[in-house]
């Protein structure tokens, strides 16, 4: 299978791809639904605090000598759970990671580690804050939770590790007017920067995935036929994440530390997944002592490209694809050439759908397109794939290159992308006739959407551009 899609890929050009797409999608928008990484597989459903819901990398628009890399944990958060607001897992049981592959090769060239600590200043009040919270280092402020950055190459780690930052503040939550009364600020105040001209932010914001959660999970319903009506419902507005976010320039990021500029150079395609990891073991105390967590690291929760292991694969792999890395990734190629998503919408609707083997969705989920994001010799396998050289232009496009934006997803991922209008697409055949000229996609397959057209809340034009987390009094 690997062989017959390599043979397939590379006769496409980039404007074979943007010409043939928008032309897919030249009929209305849709409604019907999918999430992305939001409680995805049985294990992590359980442990939120390790749930990766999202990955995002793009070129930054303000900033496009660098790219932006946003991993988001803990979903459906709320800024009124207090007294014990959330936080992320200390690093004693607990740690996340952002990796790129920039050889193509299916595995890890760079990492970036974090690791968290939280700090009580008075264990006898029930209180997360005494007083208005106006500076990270408020002394009212009483509990609070700090990080560490770490960079390594995970093909030679003990001789690359470095450290680039140590004890930055995570801000709290946006809990109300007197507690947080100029939040954004406050937040601002988080942003770090770091060596070689990076940049850091690690917090709360407002969840900037949109999606007609409500739908999907009512039998894939359709709220309003034919599904170009738009209607539907965001089922994370009002809810919060936490946001991992780094800005880091294009050469520290390619594989030869070059700033690339030419779409065609071998060196422009970048690959970014995250992950979080628990210790295998943890030990439940009595007496209200804090569990002891012990033995090696287990990785629980695994990230590129959004939709896959939520929809794609099947419920009794899902924890295994979690546990799994990328170069590994072929053992679930049968779910990504035969995807169940595609014959519910034939069951369903009466969509008419291509034939499989899938060779279109391995392109966009696995290999990268042709000419757009698809490093050479590539390894199949599920990352978000960027290519860095192609520079966000003055408007960015929601569906991305479907609508002739090469900027956006699947091209890398931005926070506006709709990631879920364009999969759907996708699967029902709209790119298909990419890789199979002359195939006509159904004429329902360029109007599939879920009617959330962008996010509850607007963007921020500067990093880290998630928008602030929703405030708990209202």
């Amino acid at each position: 299978m690997w062989k017959i899609i390599r043979r397939l890929l590379p006769a496409i050009s980039i404007l074979g791809v943007l010409g043939i797409l928008a032309a897919a999608v030249s009929v209305p928008l849709g409604q019907l639904s999918m999430a992305s990484s939001h409680r995805e597989a049985p294990l992590i459903s359980t442990d939120p605090q390790a749930d990766a819901t999202d990955v995002y990398a793009f070129v930054s628009p303000d900033r496009p000598d660098t790219v932006t890399i946003m991993a988001n944990y803990y979903p459906f958060q709320t800024s009124y759970g207090g007294p014990n607001f959330h936080g992320f897992g200390d690093g004693e049981d607990a740690i996340y990671r952002i990796y790129v592959d920039n050889v193509g090769d299916g595995q890890p060239h760079l990492a970036y580690h974090f690791n968290f600590w939280t700090e009580t200043r008075n264990p006898n009040t029930f209180l997360y804050n005494t007083g208005p919270i106006t500076s990270l280092d408020d002394p009212d402020w009483n509990v609070r939770q700090r990080y560490g950055v770490t960079w390594f190459d995970p093909q030679r780690q003990s001789e690359t590790l470095k450290v680039l930052a140590n004890g930055l503040i995570v801000p709290p939550p946006n809990i109300g007017p007197k507690s947080t009364p100029n939040y954004d600020a406050l937040a601002a105040s988080a942003v770090y920067d770091l060596p070689g001209g990076a940049k850091v932010f690690v917090g709360p914001r407002d969840d900037p995935f949109f999606v007609d959660l409500g739908s999907i999970f009512d039998l894939l319903t359709i709220r309003k036929l034919p599904g170009d009506q738009g209607g539907g419902v965001d089922g994370l507005a009002g809810y919060n994440v936490f946001t991992i976010a780094l800005q880091i320039p294009i050469n520290q990021l390619t594989k030869d530390g070059r700033m690339v500029t030419d779409p065609k150079d071998p060196s422009s395609v970048i690959g970014v997944w995250t992950s979080s990891l628990r210790r295998s073991t943890t030990v439940l105390k009595g007496g209200g002592e804090e569990p002891q967590s012990a033995g090696h690291w287990v990785q629980v929760s695994r990230l590129g490209m959004p939709l896959v292991n939520e929809v794609v694969i099947p419920r009794g792999m899902k924890d295994r694809f979690n546990n799994s890395l990328p170069i590994d990734d072929g053992q679930f190629l049968s779910y990504v050439v035969d995807p169940e998503p595609a014959r519910l919408l034939n069951a369903l609707y009466g969509i008419k759908i291509p034939p499989t083997p899938r060779d279109d969705l391995v392109a966009i989920f696995l290999t990268g397109i042709p000419g757009v994001n698809m490093p050479p010799g590539v390894t199949p396998s599920e990352q978000l794939r960027l290519n860095v050289a192609i520079k966000p232009g003055a408007t960015a496009n929601r569906l991305g290159v479907v609508a002739g934006d090469a900027a956006g997803f699947p091209n890398g991922r931005r926070l506006a992308d709709d990631v879920t209008d364009i999969a759907l697409k996708a699967v029902a055949g709209a790119a298909y006739p990419l890789f199979h000229p002359g195939y006509q996609p159904d004429a329902l397959a360029g109007r599939l959407g879920d009617g959330v057209d962008a996010n509850d809340k607007p963007f921020m034009s500067k990093f880290p551009y998630a928008a602030s987390p929703d405030s708990g009094l209202e």
